[in-house]
């Protein structure tokens, strides 16, 4: 009998990994990217890795932004190695939970690049097992993966603004619809703390951030969108601490689960496809647009992270491009 449980059980995942694969979203755009100057941050591993190739491969210059400059540079030799590689791959150093770090990068970027045609906010972590809270005071992941990015946009937009037909895109993802209890008087998460609020809320953040960009972007010719790359079994579940609900993640990583080439197929789409051309605003999962959580498409909460943001982060008037 256990036998049989097993053969049902094996098949029954072959079959979800099938269709999972199946259905997944793929970028059928063939446009080059050479002339054009991309920046990607959390491009060592994973989908930003993947992401970089493909961009590489269509001519473009691709910044890739890393905390780890020695890992930046081995997969900088990587990716230039590869046969197909067109374009020029440079390694800068980026700690998007580090303020002083972003304005560090943003400062050499606009010293040395003429214009920013693509930036795709990709680096990411999942919530610490204990709260952290960073040098400049604010909680780890929500750090990471929204204010370092809000920061980092904001820096580059004027860049940005100049360089004709631009692209913002943010990696957000799936579990931003699992946040109801997000609070903009806690953005630093001392309430409650748990790893999933944080992650759900940082994801959260990335949504709101981007319609929120993009309203201030109507009439230019930037455009902003986030997305959800599917689950993908990559480095960021590695910091998972054990727990029945991170057991469940990795028994679907392994069922039904992308590979990081399939992962990045949206970022990449959103990066280059001519059909996204003029689109702004909107939310995108297997190269598609897919609906939003209610909590998402509140202005309120739109506006009001923005202004909690700038406070964060500690924009200055000189700094504001919009």
């Amino acid at each position: 009998m256990w036998l049989e449980i097993l053969v049902a059980l094996v098949v029954v995942g072959m079959t979800l990994r099938f269709w999972y694969t199946y259905t997944s979203g793929h970028c059928t755009s063939t446009r080059s990217m050479a002339g054009k100057t991309v920046i990607i941050t959390g491009g060592t591993a994973g989908i930003g890795k993947e992401t970089a190739r493909d961009l590489l491969r269509r001519g473009a210059r691709v910044i890739i932004a890393c905390r780890n400059m020695e890992k930046g540079r081995k997969v900088a030799d990587e990716l230039r190695s590869a046969s197909n590689a067109g374009g020029e791959v440079l390694v800068r150093r980026l700690d998007t939970s580090d303020l002083s770090s972003v304005r560090t990068f943003a400062k050499e970027v606009l010293d040395t690049e003429k214009a920013i045609h693509v930036l795709i906010n990709n680096a990411g972590i999942y919530g610490m097992g204990k709260r952290q809270v960073t040098a400049d005071g604010l909680e780890l992941t929500m750090a990471t993966n929204h204010f370092g990015h809000f920061l980092l946009t904001n820096l580059l937009l004027g860049r940005l603004k100049e360089s004709g037909k631009s692209r913002v895109v943010n990696v957000s993802s799936l579990a931003h619809k699992f946040a109801p209890d997000f609070d903009l008087n806690d953005l630093a998460i001392s309430n409650n703390y748990t790893p999933n609020k944080a992650y759900a809320a940082s994801k959260l953040c990335n949504v709101l951030f981007t319609r929120e960009l993009a309203d201030k972007m109507a009439g230019t010719d930037m455009t902003v969108n986030s997305l959800h790359p599917g689950l993908v079994r990559t480095e960021i579940f590695d910091s998972m601490n054990f727990s029945l609900l991170t057991f469940l993640t990795h028994i679907m990583l392994v069922i039904a689960s992308k590979d990081a080439i399939s992962g990045a197929q949206t970022n990449i789409h959103l990066a280059v496809s001519e059909e996204v051309e003029g689109v702004s605003g909107r939310y995108f999962a297997d190269c598609k647009d897919a609906p939003m959580d209610d909590m998402a498409l509140r202005k309120d909460l739109a506006t009001g992270l923005w202004e909690a943001s700038i406070k964060a982060v500690g924009l200055k008037k000189d700094e504001i491009h919009y």
